[in-house]
Protein backbone atom coordinates (compact mmCIF):
# COMPACT_ATOMS: atom_id res chain seq x y z
CA UNK A 1 0.00 0.00 0.00
CA UNK A 2 1.50 3.34 -1.08
CA UNK A 3 0.48 6.31 1.07
CA UNK A 4 1.22 9.95 0.22
CA UNK A 5 1.89 11.90 3.40
CA UNK A 6 1.71 15.67 3.92
CA UNK A 7 3.16 17.55 6.90
CA UNK A 8 2.75 21.29 7.59
CA UNK A 9 2.37 21.48 11.37
CA UNK A 10 5.05 24.12 11.91
CA UNK A 11 7.83 25.45 9.68
CA UNK A 12 8.56 22.51 7.36
CA UNK A 13 6.56 21.90 4.19
CA UNK A 14 6.92 18.18 3.52
CA UNK A 15 5.51 15.41 1.36
CA UNK A 16 6.50 11.76 1.04
CA UNK A 17 5.35 8.42 -0.31
CA UNK A 18 5.80 5.39 1.94
CA UNK A 19 5.04 1.77 1.11
CA UNK A 20 3.44 -0.49 3.72
CA UNK A 21 4.25 1.88 6.54
CA UNK A 22 7.99 1.30 6.39
CA UNK A 23 9.68 1.79 3.02
CA UNK A 24 10.26 5.44 2.09
CA UNK A 25 9.91 5.72 -1.69
CA UNK A 26 10.22 9.52 -1.76
CA UNK A 27 10.60 12.28 0.80
CA UNK A 28 10.78 16.02 0.16
CA UNK A 29 11.16 18.67 2.87
CA UNK A 30 11.25 22.41 2.32
CA UNK A 31 12.62 24.13 5.40
CA UNK A 32 11.65 27.65 6.36
CA UNK A 33 14.56 28.22 8.76
CA UNK A 34 16.01 31.16 6.77
CA UNK A 35 12.61 32.90 6.89
CA UNK A 36 12.38 32.70 10.68
CA UNK A 37 16.03 33.25 11.64
CA UNK A 38 15.71 37.06 11.86
CA UNK A 39 13.02 36.60 14.53
CA UNK A 40 14.72 33.90 16.58
CA UNK A 41 11.67 31.65 16.35
CA UNK A 42 8.77 30.57 14.16
CA UNK A 43 6.31 33.29 13.13
CA UNK A 44 2.95 31.59 12.39
CA UNK A 45 1.87 34.05 9.68
CA UNK A 46 5.16 33.69 7.82
CA UNK A 47 5.01 29.90 8.17
CA UNK A 48 1.50 29.60 6.77
CA UNK A 49 2.26 31.90 3.82
CA UNK A 50 5.36 29.87 2.95
CA UNK A 51 3.32 26.65 3.13
CA UNK A 52 0.81 28.10 0.67
CA UNK A 53 3.61 29.07 -1.70
CA UNK A 54 5.48 25.75 -1.54
CA UNK A 55 2.93 22.98 -0.90
CA UNK A 56 2.11 22.28 -4.56
CA UNK A 57 5.74 22.14 -5.61
CA UNK A 58 6.75 19.92 -2.68
CA UNK A 59 3.91 17.46 -3.30
CA UNK A 60 4.65 17.36 -7.01
CA UNK A 61 8.35 16.65 -6.36
CA UNK A 62 7.47 13.83 -3.96
CA UNK A 63 5.09 12.23 -6.47
CA UNK A 64 7.58 12.65 -9.33
CA UNK A 65 10.30 10.94 -7.27
CA UNK A 66 7.87 8.13 -6.44
CA UNK A 67 6.96 7.69 -10.11
CA UNK A 68 10.64 7.57 -11.04
CA UNK A 69 11.23 4.70 -8.63
CA UNK A 70 8.01 2.86 -9.53
CA UNK A 71 6.49 3.99 -12.86
CA UNK A 72 3.51 1.66 -12.47
CA UNK A 73 2.87 2.48 -8.83
CA UNK A 74 -0.28 4.20 -7.62
CA UNK A 75 -1.19 6.27 -4.59
CA UNK A 76 -3.61 4.25 -2.45
CA UNK A 77 -4.32 6.86 0.23
CA UNK A 78 -3.42 10.38 1.36
CA UNK A 79 -2.35 11.01 4.95
CA UNK A 80 -2.00 14.39 6.62
CA UNK A 81 -1.12 15.94 9.96
CA UNK A 82 -4.22 17.54 11.49
CA UNK A 83 -2.67 18.30 14.88
CA UNK A 84 -1.04 19.33 17.06
CA UNK A 85 0.69 22.37 15.62
CA UNK A 86 0.18 25.92 14.42
CA UNK A 87 -3.39 26.35 13.25
CA UNK A 88 -2.62 28.53 10.17
CA UNK A 89 0.05 26.04 9.08
CA UNK A 90 -2.06 22.93 9.66
CA UNK A 91 -4.91 24.35 7.58
CA UNK A 92 -2.72 24.56 4.48
CA UNK A 93 -1.68 20.92 4.61
CA UNK A 94 -5.12 19.61 5.53
CA UNK A 95 -6.85 21.44 2.67
CA UNK A 96 -4.20 20.29 0.20
CA UNK A 97 -4.60 16.70 1.37
CA UNK A 98 -8.39 16.84 1.08
CA UNK A 99 -8.12 18.10 -2.48
CA UNK A 100 -5.62 15.41 -3.42
CA UNK A 101 -7.69 12.63 -1.88
CA UNK A 102 -10.76 13.76 -3.79
CA UNK A 103 -8.91 14.17 -7.09
CA UNK A 104 -7.21 10.77 -6.76
CA UNK A 105 -10.40 9.14 -5.42
CA UNK A 106 -8.53 7.58 -2.50
CA UNK A 107 -9.11 7.60 1.29
CA UNK A 108 -7.86 10.46 3.44
CA UNK A 109 -6.16 9.54 6.73
CA UNK A 110 -5.73 12.05 9.55
CA UNK A 111 -2.57 11.55 11.60
CA UNK A 112 -1.40 12.84 14.99
CA UNK A 113 1.96 14.60 14.65
CA UNK A 114 3.34 13.47 18.02
CA UNK A 115 2.44 9.83 17.43
CA UNK A 116 4.09 10.02 14.01
CA UNK A 117 7.40 11.06 15.57
CA UNK A 118 7.40 7.79 17.50
CA UNK A 119 7.06 5.88 14.22
CA UNK A 120 10.25 7.33 12.73
CA UNK A 121 12.58 4.59 14.07
CA UNK A 122 10.79 2.12 11.77
CA UNK A 123 11.30 4.06 8.52
CA UNK A 124 13.82 2.64 6.07
CA UNK A 125 15.24 3.79 2.76
CA UNK A 126 15.85 1.81 -0.45
CA UNK A 127 19.20 0.05 -0.22
CA UNK A 128 19.34 0.00 3.57
CA UNK A 129 21.12 -3.03 4.97
CA UNK A 130 18.76 -5.44 6.73
CA UNK A 131 18.69 -4.81 10.51
CA UNK A 132 20.27 -7.44 12.79
CA UNK A 133 16.75 -8.58 13.58
CA UNK A 134 13.36 -7.62 12.13
CA UNK A 135 11.99 -4.35 13.48
CA UNK A 136 8.24 -4.64 13.60
CA UNK A 137 6.22 -1.78 15.14
CA UNK A 138 3.57 -4.16 16.44
CA UNK A 139 5.96 -6.53 18.21
CA UNK A 140 7.95 -3.73 19.89
CA UNK A 141 5.24 -3.25 22.54
CA UNK A 142 5.01 -2.77 25.40
CA UNK A 143 7.15 0.27 24.74
CA UNK A 144 8.01 3.56 26.36
CA UNK A 145 7.80 6.40 23.85
CA UNK A 146 9.70 9.65 24.28
CA UNK A 147 8.77 12.43 21.86
CA UNK A 148 11.14 15.36 22.33
CA UNK A 149 11.03 18.30 19.94
CA UNK A 150 10.63 22.04 19.68
CA UNK A 151 7.02 21.83 20.76
CA UNK A 152 6.78 18.64 22.82
CA UNK A 153 8.53 16.68 25.55
CA UNK A 154 6.28 13.74 26.40
CA UNK A 155 6.62 10.23 27.74
CA UNK A 156 4.06 7.65 26.59
CA UNK A 157 3.18 4.16 27.69
CA UNK A 158 2.49 2.11 24.55
CA UNK A 159 0.85 -1.12 25.66
CA UNK A 160 0.12 -2.11 22.05
CA UNK A 161 1.09 -0.29 18.89
CA UNK A 162 -1.30 2.58 18.26
CA UNK A 163 -2.42 2.89 21.89
CA UNK A 164 -0.75 5.78 23.70
CA UNK A 165 -1.13 6.90 27.30
CA UNK A 166 0.70 9.98 28.55
CA UNK A 167 2.60 9.19 31.74
CA UNK A 168 4.87 12.25 31.85
CA UNK A 169 5.41 15.55 30.09
CA UNK A 170 6.83 19.05 30.31
CA UNK A 171 4.67 21.42 32.29
CA UNK A 172 5.73 24.43 30.22
CA UNK A 173 8.43 24.74 27.57
CA UNK A 174 9.52 21.79 25.45
CA UNK A 175 13.21 20.90 25.35
CA UNK A 176 13.66 22.27 21.84
CA UNK A 177 12.06 25.56 22.80
CA UNK A 178 14.37 25.79 25.81
CA UNK A 179 17.39 25.31 23.53
CA UNK A 180 16.15 27.96 21.09
CA UNK A 181 15.54 30.55 23.79
CA UNK A 182 18.97 30.00 25.33
CA UNK A 183 20.64 30.37 21.94
CA UNK A 184 18.71 33.59 21.30
CA UNK A 185 19.71 35.01 24.69
CA UNK A 186 23.38 34.22 24.07
CA UNK A 187 23.32 35.47 20.48
CA UNK A 188 24.05 32.06 18.94
CA UNK A 189 21.36 32.16 16.26
CA UNK A 190 18.33 30.07 15.32
CA UNK A 191 17.57 27.19 15.54
CA UNK A 192 19.33 26.79 18.84
CA UNK A 193 19.42 23.02 19.30
CA UNK A 194 22.05 22.15 16.68
CA UNK A 195 24.45 24.95 17.62
CA UNK A 196 24.12 24.19 21.35
CA UNK A 197 24.92 20.53 20.67
CA UNK A 198 28.00 21.40 18.60
CA UNK A 199 29.35 23.91 21.11
CA UNK A 200 28.85 21.55 24.06
CA UNK A 201 30.51 18.69 22.19
CA UNK A 202 33.51 20.86 21.34
CA UNK A 203 33.76 22.14 24.92
CA UNK A 204 33.80 18.65 26.42
CA UNK A 205 36.20 17.37 23.76
CA UNK A 206 38.69 20.10 24.61
CA UNK A 207 38.23 19.97 28.38
CA UNK A 208 38.11 16.19 28.64
CA UNK A 209 36.79 14.69 31.85
CA UNK A 210 37.70 17.85 33.76
CA UNK A 211 35.10 19.83 31.86
CA UNK A 212 32.15 18.12 33.52
CA UNK A 213 33.32 19.15 36.97
CA UNK A 214 33.43 22.80 35.98
CA UNK A 215 29.81 23.20 34.92
CA UNK A 216 27.39 25.87 36.08
CA UNK A 217 24.90 24.15 38.45
CA UNK A 218 21.72 24.92 36.54
CA UNK A 219 18.49 23.32 37.86
CA UNK A 220 17.09 20.22 36.15
CA UNK A 221 13.47 21.30 36.36
CA UNK A 222 11.92 18.87 38.83
CA UNK A 223 8.34 19.96 39.65
CA UNK A 224 6.95 19.58 43.15
CA UNK A 225 4.39 16.90 43.88
CA UNK A 226 0.87 18.24 44.12
CA UNK A 227 1.12 21.30 41.85
CA UNK A 228 -1.97 21.73 39.71
CA UNK A 229 0.00 21.81 36.45
CA UNK A 230 0.76 18.10 36.86
CA UNK A 231 -2.89 17.35 36.07
CA UNK A 232 -2.68 14.07 37.94
CA UNK A 233 0.61 12.93 36.43
CA UNK A 234 3.42 11.81 38.77
CA UNK A 235 5.95 14.56 39.46
CA UNK A 236 8.89 12.18 39.02
CA UNK A 237 7.89 11.66 35.37
CA UNK A 238 7.38 15.33 34.54
CA UNK A 239 9.73 18.21 33.88
CA UNK A 240 9.63 22.01 33.88
CA UNK A 241 12.14 24.07 31.91
CA UNK A 242 10.83 27.55 32.77
CA UNK A 243 12.98 27.72 35.91
CA UNK A 244 16.04 26.66 33.93
CA UNK A 245 15.50 29.48 31.44
CA UNK A 246 15.14 31.94 34.28
CA UNK A 247 18.33 30.62 35.90
CA UNK A 248 20.21 31.18 32.65
CA UNK A 249 18.83 34.70 32.31
CA UNK A 250 19.85 35.54 35.88
CA UNK A 251 23.32 34.08 35.31
CA UNK A 252 23.79 36.23 32.20
CA UNK A 253 22.57 39.31 34.07
CA UNK A 254 25.18 38.65 36.76
CA UNK A 255 27.83 38.06 34.11
CA UNK A 256 27.01 40.58 31.36
CA UNK A 257 30.45 40.19 29.79
CA UNK A 258 29.20 36.90 28.31
CA UNK A 259 27.43 38.98 25.68
CA UNK A 260 30.52 41.02 24.80
CA UNK A 261 32.38 40.30 21.54
CA UNK A 262 35.69 38.42 21.87
CA UNK A 263 38.67 40.52 22.92
CA UNK A 264 41.39 41.08 20.30
CA UNK A 265 43.69 38.08 20.25
CA UNK A 266 41.48 36.04 22.58
CA UNK A 267 41.78 32.29 22.00
CA UNK A 268 38.40 30.95 20.93
CA UNK A 269 36.83 27.51 20.79
CA UNK A 270 36.12 26.25 17.27
CA UNK A 271 32.92 24.19 17.30
CA UNK A 272 32.43 23.86 13.54
CA UNK A 273 34.56 24.74 10.50
CA UNK A 274 34.96 28.50 10.60
CA UNK A 275 32.66 28.82 13.63
CA UNK A 276 34.07 29.93 16.98
CA UNK A 277 32.79 30.94 20.39
CA UNK A 278 34.31 32.28 23.58
CA UNK A 279 35.23 29.54 26.05
CA UNK A 280 33.27 31.07 28.92
CA UNK A 281 30.18 31.11 26.71
CA UNK A 282 30.84 27.50 25.68
CA UNK A 283 30.98 26.52 29.37
CA UNK A 284 27.56 28.07 29.97
CA UNK A 285 26.13 26.39 26.86
CA UNK A 286 27.49 22.99 27.87
CA UNK A 287 26.10 23.44 31.39
CA UNK A 288 22.67 24.38 30.08
CA UNK A 289 22.55 21.38 27.76
CA UNK A 290 23.61 19.07 30.58
CA UNK A 291 20.70 20.34 32.68
CA UNK A 292 18.17 19.60 29.92
CA UNK A 293 19.60 16.22 28.99
CA UNK A 294 20.04 15.29 32.64
CA UNK A 295 16.39 16.08 33.35
CA UNK A 296 15.18 13.99 30.42
CA UNK A 297 17.52 11.14 31.33
CA UNK A 298 16.31 11.16 34.94
CA UNK A 299 12.62 11.08 33.98
CA UNK A 300 13.18 8.41 31.35
CA UNK A 301 15.02 6.21 33.83
CA UNK A 302 12.13 6.60 36.28
CA UNK A 303 9.56 5.85 33.57
CA UNK A 304 11.37 2.68 32.54
CA UNK A 305 11.00 1.43 36.11
CA UNK A 306 7.20 1.71 36.10
CA UNK A 307 6.88 -1.61 34.25
CA UNK A 308 8.85 -4.03 32.09
CA UNK A 309 9.18 -2.32 28.72
CA UNK A 310 10.58 -4.21 25.75
CA UNK A 311 11.47 -1.06 23.82
CA UNK A 312 12.31 2.59 24.25
CA UNK A 313 11.18 4.58 21.20
CA UNK A 314 12.87 7.96 20.73
CA UNK A 315 11.59 10.50 18.20
CA UNK A 316 11.38 14.22 17.52
CA UNK A 317 13.80 16.90 16.40
CA UNK A 318 15.71 17.07 19.70
CA UNK A 319 16.37 13.31 19.46
CA UNK A 320 19.14 14.32 17.04
CA UNK A 321 21.08 15.80 19.98
CA UNK A 322 24.21 13.67 20.37
CA UNK A 323 24.31 13.96 24.16
CA UNK A 324 20.66 12.93 24.47
CA UNK A 325 21.16 9.93 22.19
CA UNK A 326 24.06 8.65 24.29
CA UNK A 327 22.06 9.23 27.49
CA UNK A 328 19.11 7.25 26.10
CA UNK A 329 21.46 4.42 25.11
CA UNK A 330 22.63 4.29 28.71
CA UNK A 331 19.21 4.25 30.37
CA UNK A 332 17.82 1.70 27.90
CA UNK A 333 20.79 -0.58 28.53
CA UNK A 334 20.30 -0.26 32.29
CA UNK A 335 16.63 -1.21 31.94
CA UNK A 336 17.28 -4.09 29.54
CA UNK A 337 15.15 -2.43 26.86
CA UNK A 338 15.88 -2.10 23.16
CA UNK A 339 16.45 1.50 22.09
CA UNK A 340 15.04 2.44 18.69
CA UNK A 341 15.93 5.87 17.30
CA UNK A 342 15.22 7.47 13.95
CA UNK A 343 17.86 8.13 11.34
CA UNK A 344 19.05 11.74 11.62
CA UNK A 345 17.19 12.67 8.41
CA UNK A 346 13.87 11.62 9.98
CA UNK A 347 14.34 13.19 13.43
CA UNK A 348 12.90 16.54 12.40
CA UNK A 349 9.44 17.16 10.98
CA UNK A 350 8.89 15.17 7.79
CA UNK A 351 6.03 13.59 5.86
CA UNK A 352 7.45 10.08 5.73
CA UNK A 353 6.52 9.61 9.39
CA UNK A 354 2.97 10.77 8.61
CA UNK A 355 2.55 8.36 5.72
CA UNK A 356 4.25 5.57 7.66
CA UNK A 357 2.08 5.77 10.75
CA UNK A 358 -1.08 6.13 8.65
CA UNK A 359 -0.61 2.56 7.43
CA UNK A 360 -0.85 1.26 11.01
CA UNK A 361 -3.16 3.82 12.58
CA UNK A 362 -6.02 4.82 10.32
CA UNK A 363 -8.00 6.50 13.06
CA UNK A 364 -9.74 9.11 10.91
CA UNK A 365 -10.69 8.08 7.37
CA UNK A 366 -13.31 8.36 4.63
CA UNK A 367 -16.12 10.90 4.97
CA UNK A 368 -15.14 11.60 8.57
CA UNK A 369 -11.67 12.60 7.38
CA UNK A 370 -13.02 14.86 4.64
CA UNK A 371 -14.96 16.77 7.30
CA UNK A 372 -11.90 16.84 9.55
CA UNK A 373 -10.76 20.14 11.02
CA UNK A 374 -7.36 21.06 12.40
CA UNK A 375 -6.69 20.37 16.08
CA UNK A 376 -3.80 22.62 17.22
CA UNK A 377 -3.83 21.15 20.76
CA UNK A 378 -4.42 17.51 19.79
CA UNK A 379 -3.07 15.04 22.33
CA UNK A 380 -1.60 11.64 21.58
CA UNK A 381 -3.96 8.71 21.98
Amino acid sequence: MNILGIETSCDETAAAVVKDGRDVLSSVVYTQIPLHQPYGGVVPEIASRAHVEKISEVVRCAIDAFRASDPDGRIDAVAVTYGPGLSPALIVGLNAAKGLALSLNVPLIGVNHIEAHLHTPFLRDPGDAPPPRPLDPVSCAPALGLAVSGGHTNWFEICSYGEYRTIGQTLDDAAGEAFDKAAKLLGLGYPGGPVVDKIAKAYFAEAGGAGRGDLVPFPQGRPREGVSALAGLPAELCVSFSGLKTALLRYVQRNPSLLDPPAPGEALLEYAPGKTVRRDVARVVASYQEAIVGAIEDRTRAALKTQRFKTLLLGGGVSLNSRLRSAMERVAREAGADLLMAKPKYCGDNAAMIAGLAYYRRAVTGEDALSLDVAPSLEAG
